[in-house]
């Protein structure tokens, strides 16, 4: 069977190439833009991608067409195809159909945090030698790759709440039918899709609906919409985790004296004492998404103890607070945030790991539908308070004027038009001790090679 997906580059639908592939499938696909990680793993698995969407990719005669959300109407490629009559499906659907049916599906949803939480409870299945199936917005350093069939029953994959189609405007999460739903937090997003938060709201308790009696939904107890959305109807056991205690939460977790980048907590069930953990990561919110990823996992059947045992080997994702490089002592992270909350919670797990003293450089790049349409400019700024300078990419088709978010970083707040520019000016202000953040949902351009290029010229 020969399946062709059009926009296989992004992190889902190049999932969905992944495991086509290990399922059998002959896989060929196409999109207009290509970037790491997703355009490495096409490459690593050997799956023929034609650039564009002309008509003529249907020459190909493929089987079955999976169509990604970034197709419209209009597109040469899908105007043929509807022409044709030709057999098409979104990716949530041909997933659904041909791998999810048999499996034990554990979806983590939420605004936030959703690939890190995936990537965890992946780990943690795959460390108790179950070998899970997953597919993950995401490259976890312990997997190496975004997606995988992997074996029964158990299969990890990130619910997104962004439409499916644009045949089919429901969230991408009702079709997977987990057994176990993690619910991590609920804000307003995809301004091009949700006119509001209650519309989101909606489409959670869509997914709440279709978890079964005897499954498990794992929910952040600490989060007032949440409380509200499983309010409408629930008719599953739940679980609540909150990071600082809650009367609704049965997981929680204590700091330990002196370890204020959270590298290290205790884990309280019921507010016992069920161990350590100790890893790579750093932030409060990836002590929400260790929570999440326990609960879920012993649901399935993971000891808590050999839960924690799993985080102490887990390596990160690619993208979330990556280390891209150090040039002169100046450090360049690499991370997704992209929504106030995010940028927030990011630049304080980096403050807590570099302390007081080190200058912290935050780089943003507005680029989500979200962002650029200036949702999110009223809280921008209070998200980038704790960044000792701030850098803005504020390209021509930006829809907002940025000068508000630069009044509030009086002589430390820039913004650039161009990313070469910014690269250039950029490197020269930077210092020995410097810690850069460059934030972006896209590839921003290349930026993070191109400011360590700038770094090492204009060190010599």
């Amino acid at each position: 069977m020969h399946v062709h997906i059009l926009g296989i580059g992004g992190t889902f639908m190049g999932g969905v190439a992944a495991i086509a592939r290990a399922a059998g499938w002959r896989v060929t696909g196409s999109d207009r833009d290509m970037y790491p990680p997703m355009s490495t793993q096409l490459e690593a698995l050997g799956i023929e991608v034609t650039a564009g969407f002309g008509a003529e990719q249907l020459d190909l005669r493929p089987d079955v067409v999976v169509v990604g959300n970034v197709m419209t109407r209009g597109m040469p490629v899908v105007e043929a195809l509807l022409e044709a009559g030709k057999p098409y499906l979104s990716g949530p659907e041909w997933l659904a159909r041909e791998v999810l049916k048999d499996r034990w599906v554990l979806a983590v949803a939420g605004t936030h945090g959703k690939t890190t939480t995936s990537s965890l409870l992946a780990w943690i299945l795959e460390h108790a030698g179950l070998d899970p199936g997953f597919l993950i917005g995401g490259v976890p350093a312990n997997f190496t790759m975004s997606a995988r069939l992997g074996s029964a029953p158990f299969f990890v994959i990130e619910a997104d709440e962004y439409d499916t189609a644009f045949f089919d405007k429901r969230a991408k999460f009702v079709h997977y039918r987990p057994r176990t739903a993690v619910l991590n937090n609920l804000e307003y997003d995809h301004a091009d899709i949700y006119p509001d938060v209650g519309a989101i709201q909606r489409q959670f308790h869509h997914l709440v609906r279709i978890v079964p009696g005897g499954g498990r939904i794992v929910w952040n107890a600490a989060d007032a919409r949440l409380r509200e959305t499983l309010a409408m109807g629930s008719w599953t056991p739940l679980e609540g985790f909150a990071r600082a205690g809650h009367a609704q939460a049965l997981w929680s977790a204590r700091a330990l004296p002196g370890v204020e980048d959270f590298s290290r907590f205790e884990v309280l069930e019921a507010g016992s004492a069920q161990g350590t953990v100790e890893w790579q990561l750093i932030g409060a919110h990836n002590v929400d998404n260790a929570l999440a990823a326990i609960a879920a996992a012993r649901h399935a059947g993971v000891p808590v103890a050999r839960a924690i045992e799993a985080l102490a080997g887990f390596r990160g994702i690619a993208r979330r607070m990556q280390l891209r490089g150090e040039v002169r002592g100046v450090r360049v992270y690499d991370d997704f945030a992209h929504h106030p909350t995010a940028i927030a919670t990011t630049l304080d797990g980096l403050r807590r790991r570099a302390g007081k003293a080190a200058r912290i450089v935050a780089v943003l790049e507005p680029r989500s539908h979200t962002m650029r349409i200036g949702v999110h400019r009223d809280t921008l700024a209070p998200s980038l308070a704790g960044a000792d300078e701030v850098w803005l990419y504020t390209p021509a088709d930006l829809g907002w004027d940025a000068g508000a978010v630069l009044a509030a970083f009086p002589g430390r707040g820039h913004a650039v038009d161009d990313v070469a520019t910014l690269s250039r000016e950029l490197a020269r202000t930077l210092r020995p001790g410097d810690q850069v953040l460059i934030m972006s949902n896209g590839g921003f351009g290349g930026l993070h090679e191109k400011l360590l290029a700038e770094l090492v010229r204009v060190g010599t």
